[in-house]
């Protein structure tokens, strides 16, 4: 399914509870907000994004620990779930989606290669998370990226 069906279909999901969303990217540099306000009327449900692409930022902006950054790296479960859970606490919104990955075509290792990214979603008090290994170029990684969290996202207020 396209983005643009995806956003459609999730604007109809958050409208329903009268809810707001908030994104949390670091590999996708905010494309995931981008896809979502491409959509007319998404103030009505889009409450704002992070673009926390450094480790700093997810620091500063939505208050993820150095320590867990440093211990665990910040392509890593832990840090994508309290990127999730921190977008919450700094956003007037009730669900959340966070992405951090390697989108390449450098920075990959035999641990965490190219492609690797960690999605969480944040609905309420429960978050969920999940690793996804995607092929092809820098492009094709975060467009899948960009599609799956969108994804996630919709299955989870199913």
């Amino acid at each position: 399914m396209n983005t643009l069906r995806l956003c459609e279909q999730l604007a109809s999901a958050l409208q329903d509870r009268s809810w707001m969303m908030v994104t949390a990217e670091s590999c996708t540099g905010g494309m995931i907000a981008a896809r979502c306000t491409d959509l007319s009327g998404s103030s009505n449900w889009f409450e704002r994004g992070f673009v926390t692409y450094s480790n700093a930022a997810k620091s500063e902006l939505i208050g993820v620990p150095a320590a867990l950054i440093e211990q665990h790296g910040a392509v890593s479960e832990p840090v994508a779930r309290a990127m999730a859970s921190g977008a919450l606490l700094h956003a007037h919104a009730q669900v959340s989606v966070a992405v951090t990955g390697i989108a390449g075509p450098t920075g990959g290792s035999a641990d965490k290669p190219v492609g690797t990214v960690w999605f969480a979603w944040c609905v309420g008090d429960l978050v969920s998370s999940e690793k996804c290994v995607f092929a092809g170029d820098r492009g094709a990684v975060r467009e899948a990226t960009v599609q799956h969290a969108l994804q996630g996202l919709l299955k989870r207020l199913a």
